[in-house]
């Protein structure tokens, strides 16, 4: 779901994890909580462009290309913001767009939250870098008014929950196109952020270096609720980092 300035603007299906939430190294789950548009790779770059690393290899692949399942047509590269989330930056938690189109709708990625190419295109044009996002382990709310922040500019992503192989073997229900239908698994919530503040967020959690028997961070620290002024904050933070590289690489 888009929302703009208090009022849904669009709904989109969405795939995020077949191995759950969770922000643990080392596994490929969907972290949840409040994130900020870090990055965004892909200006005008054609549909179903193939990127590796995040750099574009030229091939161009159609919906459903069978056998092939990498990162296509844009990447909104996320960062955490609590320190339930603090390591999606560094595991390259994006949302990007999938040729293997069949399976949005349900969880079918390694961590990321897909897209079909045309929709995340124009997701892609609407959310700014800095733009507050929330993944949650549930249904979106039916209403706008429901929404957990008010912010001018909002994402908000609903997971659905992890599923066993044999959950996975089971004929998944089809998503429903209409908006503000009730989604049946996964989607999207967006707005923008307003303009930010003249100081930076001091509040952003630092990722700690990976760990093999790191446990999940949720298990362990309670990361408390974020008001909307933080992360608000934490947002305008990514923001002015990715203002001060524009400039850099300008001046060189």
């Amino acid at each position: 779901m888009l929302v703009q300035n208090g009022g849904e603007v669009a709904t989109y299906p969405v795939s995020t994890s077949m191995f759950g939430v969770g922000d643990s190294w080392g596994r490929m789950t969907t972290p949840i909580g409040y994130l900020a548009v870090e990055k965004k790779i892909g200006d005008n770059v054609p549909s179903g462009a193939v990127f590796h690393n995040r750099r574009l290899t030229g091939e161009i692949l159609q919906p459903n290309a069978p056998g092939r399942d990498p990162v296509i047509t844009r990447i909104i590269w996320l960062r955490g913001l609590e320190a339930q989330n603090a390591h999606a930056f560094q595991r390259g938690i994006y949302i990007h767009g999938t040729p293997q189109e069949k399976t949005i709708g349900r969880p079918a990625s390694y961590g990321c939250i897909r897209m079909k190419s045309s929709d995340v295109a124009e997701l892609y044009n609407r959310v700014p870098v800095g733009a507050v996002v929330q993944i949650i382990p549930d249904q979106l709310p039916k209403t706008v008014q429901a929404l957990p922040v008010q912010l001018t500019h909002t994402l908000v992503a609903a997971t659905a929950p992890p599923q066993t192989e044999t959950d996975n073997r089971r004929r998944l229900p089809k998503v429903a196109k209409a908006p503000r239908v009730r989604p049946t698994n996964s989607r999207i919530t967006a707005s923008a952020l307003a303009a930010p503040p003249q100081h930076l967020t001091q509040n952003q959690p630092r990722a700690q270096p990976a760990t093999r028997n790191q446990d999940q961070l949720g298990s362990k620290e309670n990361a408390g609720v974020l008001t909307a002024e933080e992360m608000q904050m934490g947002g305008a933070h990514a923001a002015e980092r990715q203002k001060t590289k524009l400039a850099l690489n300008k001046g060189l």
